[in-house]
């Protein structure tokens, strides 16, 4: 397991790829969507379709997605983020929940990897 300053720095890379890949995918599309990230957690305003949240958990190394579809823990395993749950990993998850939620599409096939 990392340690607290080491998982921190691998979550907030990722939370700050994910903001950079949503600014992207809102320029290029016509989505009514807004985001933010302060202090580990981003949150995508998506209009009347509600929040998507998507936080670090430091105690237990998870980055964690509150969504209108549910909730999801995702933990690093052999370099990549992945559902504690499915197995599925965070980009395929986030592209499908933001699909879903926002009407947009984002590429998110530059996520960082994180500290294992």
């Amino acid at each position: 397991m990392p340690s607290e300053t080491d998982f921190i720095a691998s979550a907030d890379a990722t939370l700050a790829a994910i903001g950079n890949a949503l600014d992207r995918a809102l320029d290029a599309s016509d989505a009514d969507a807004d985001w933010s990230l302060n202090d580990g957690i981003l949150e995508i305003d998506c209009d009347d379709r509600g929040k998507l949240i998507v936080n670090r958990h430091v105690p237990n190394r998870e980055i964690w997605v509150a969504a209108r579809a549910g909730g999801f823990h995702f933990r690093a395993a052999d370099g990549i983020w992945r559902d504690t749950r499915s197995g599925e990993e965070l980009a395929a998850a986030l592209k499908r929940l933001l699909r879903a939620q926002a009407g947009i599409e984002v590429d998110l096939s530059g996520l960082p990897s994180p500290i294992a």
